[in-house]
């Protein structure tokens, strides 16, 4: 599944841009300890729930969660419906292939938090706790995620567009829409590491994997073995485009270093995938998460915190949604 970890410069941050400290001046660990004691608990019991029943909720949880952040900031934008007068976010053509799984989640939390706390929870904090739940649940590091989110009160696929990168996008403008958004080339490459997990769409890749040039059918980055077992498994891919494989062929289900261990082998499945290795603004950073398992999962818990709060809407921006699929009216 391909995770494009790629932020959007929100609108008004033109004119301000605030610092990473007043972004969450309004959120805290403990937001819901009055009003909904049982939060915790109950995410901890539905996000546990669902990934033993379905092992691909961790992936698409994660991704979902990116796609929320990138466009506008996290506010669970990604999650509403379309209606006859608005086309939503999750009907841009990237988010098309966004898994069922991520949103089931987070409307099976949302039942429950209703039930026992009605009105209080935001889909948002469910959604940015959900991610941090089931990558901790798949071997992944701990990383705080503080609360308080309110829910969008927009979502329009037009915000799309251009905002969530392709992998056959440059390095060069890869790294342009990370240093705009205030990430570092350093917690780009550690986010990129949620590639350890999931799959991809073989039309993702295909560009490299097929034709590539006249003297070889594949990109020369591609172990050779490895590109032949892909044209194999993508061989249909036209006929049925819901063709995919996974993006870590080495431990799939496991959220781990694997991801970066495999790139300077030629088992990266992306073109993006293969830049981080060659590219030499983020070849060391491959090079140590290769080979220091740590060093990622701290790198990675530090980036992700610091994605969770961006753009966040406070009170008088946001509302706490009734459904997460839908504005209140």
């Amino acid at each position: 599944m391909a995770s494009p970890l790629f932020l959007f410069l929100c609108f008004s941050s033109l004119f301000f841009t605030p610092s990473y400290s007043q972004r969450q001046s309004f959120l805290s660990v403990n937001y819901y300890q009055k009003t909904c004691p049982r939060f915790e608990q109950i995410l901890q019991d539905t996000t546990t729930n669902k990934q033993i029943s379905s092992p691909t909720t961790a992936a698409a949880t994660l991704r979902l969660f990116f796609h929320d952040c990138f466009i506008g900031g996290c506010d669970a934008s990604v999650l509403i419906s379309s209606t006859p007068f608005n086309k939503a976010e999750r009907d841009a053509d990237i988010n098309l292939s966004l898994p069922g799984d991520g949103f089931d989640v987070v409307v099976r939390a949302k039942t429950a938090l209703e039930l026992a706390c009605p009105g209080v929870v935001s889909c948002a904090d469910i959604l940015a706790v959900a991610a941090r739940n089931l990558v901790l649940m798949i071997g992944g590091p701990y990383y705080s995620v503080k609360l308080g989110r309110k829910d969008s009160l927009t979502s329009t696929a037009s915000s799309i567009d251009g905002n969530l990168p392709k992998p056959t996008m440059p390095m060069n403008q890869i790294f342009q829409i990370f240093e705009s958004r205030g990430f570092s080339v350093q917690e780009m490459v550690a986010l990129s590491g949620a590639h350890t997990i999931g799959f991809s769409h073989c039309k993702e890749f295909s560009s490299i994997l097929y034709n590539y040039s006249i003297t070889s059918e594949s990109a020369p980055s591609y172990n050779p073995r490895f590109s032949q077992a892909l044209r194999d498994a993508c061989a249909n891919y036209h006929q049925n485009p819901t063709l995919s494989v996974f993006n870590d062929v080495m431990s799939p289900n496991k959220f781990d270093n694997m991801y970066f261990q495999n790139l300077p082998k030629g088992l990266g499945l992306l073109s993006s995938d293969h830049a981080l290795n060659s590219d030499q603004r983020t070849k060391g950073y491959v090079d140590l998460y290769a080979n220091n398992q740590t060093a990622f999962f701290e790198a990675f818990g530090v980036a992700m915190e610091k994605l969770s709060v961006y753009g966040v809407k406070s009170e008088g921006k946001g509302e706490i949604r009734r459904r997460c699929d839908a504005f209140n009216n």
